[in-house]
Formats: C-alpha cells, structure tokens, sequence
C-alpha cells in the first residue's frame, strides 16, 4: 500500500470516528440534560457491571439473531462507548462527593477523554495498519467482555498491577472497539 493510500485511509478513519463519536456525544449530552450527572454515584466496578450488561446483551443478539427489546446493536455500542467515558471521567475525579454538573462541563469532559482515545487509536492505527477493519462484530463484542474482566482482577488487586496498564487504558480500549464497531455497522460491514 503506497504512503498516500495510507494517509487517505487514516483520514477517512479520522472522519468516521468523529462521525461515530458525535453520535455518542450527542447522546450523552442529552442524558446529562434530562438525568442531570446521576451517573456520579457510580463507583467503577457499577459502570464495570453496566458496560458488561450491554456487551452480554450484544453478544446473545449475535448468537440468537434476534432481539425482543427495543435497542439495537449499535445503540448498545453507543452506550458503552458512553460509559466507557464515564469511567474515565470518574477514575479522575476520585471523589466520593456526588454532586450534579452542568452539561457544558460534562460536554468539556467528554470531549477531553474522547482526545485521549483517538490519538492512542490514530498511533495504534499507524503501527497496526487498521487491522480493525477485517475484524467481526463478535471480536468487538468479546474484547470488551474480556477487558471488563481485566478491570475486575486490577480492582480485586486494588489497583496494583505487576507489568499490565492501568484500568484507564482498558476503558480507552473500550471506546476505540466501540467506535470501530460503530464505523463498521455505519460502511454496512456488520449488521446493525
């Protein structure tokens, strides 16, 4: 693949990632709009548990071809992307108080952990070559499972690792499948 081929293709992926995320965000201020920041009571194994309902309910769509409730596959994808930033934004505010925040800083937050998510995906994409792109739905679905039971052994260790990253970068991790599945339902490749 020539240098222009790639960097055309990084571009694209740079737009459809901004395209998929700003569906997210979209979501995601509206909710901060109508619930307020009740999401703050949340301590990081609860968004764990959230996070892990929603790749379940993904994955037995994917093993019964068919669903009885409303949301659909990209909606859940949507949403863990969306809890993925909460934990992000939680893991940095450290703090028991639960206070209500005004959407414009949670607008400001999420904008900030979703900075640090593309550029750790744009320098992976760099060095792996978008290999994303041929990977199945079910591949997302089941590298979000396996990351959620990573970040449940680091907090049953309390946080201490021996030679893995931290709980951040597994909810990085989260964002980029989600985001990847998301650009991959909207090409048409995987179903919806």
């Amino acid at each position: 693949m020539s240098e222009q081929t790639v960097t055309n293709r990084m571009t694209g992926t740079d737009n459809q990632y901004d395209e998929a995320v700003k569906a997210c965000k979209d979501i995601f201020i509206k909710k901060a709009t109508d619930y307020g920041t009740s999401w703050r009571v949340l301590r990081i194994i609860s968004i764990v548990d959230q996070i892990f309902i929603k790749a379940q309910r993904i994955r037995t769509i994917q093993e019964k071809g068919e669903q009885k409730v409303g949301d659909d596959i990209p909606s859940e994808f949507k949403g863990i992307l969306n809890y993925a930033v909460i934990a992000l934004i939680q893991l940095d505010l450290q703090t028991s108080i639960i206070e209500d925040l005004p959407p414009s800083k949670v607008s400001e937050w999420f904008d900030t952990k979703m900075k640090i998510a593309k550029d750790i995906m744009m320098d992976k994409n760099h060095d792996y070559g978008e290999a994303w792109r041929e990977m199945s739905q079910e591949s997302f679905a089941d590298l979000i499972l396996m990351k959620l039971m990573r970040v449940r052994q680091i907090l049953v260790n309390e946080g201490k690792t021996l030679i893995s990253e931290g709980i951040d970068a597994s909810f990085i991790d989260i964002i980029n499948y989600s985001a990847f599945a998301l650009i991959l339902i909207a090409e048409g490749k995987h179903k919806a």
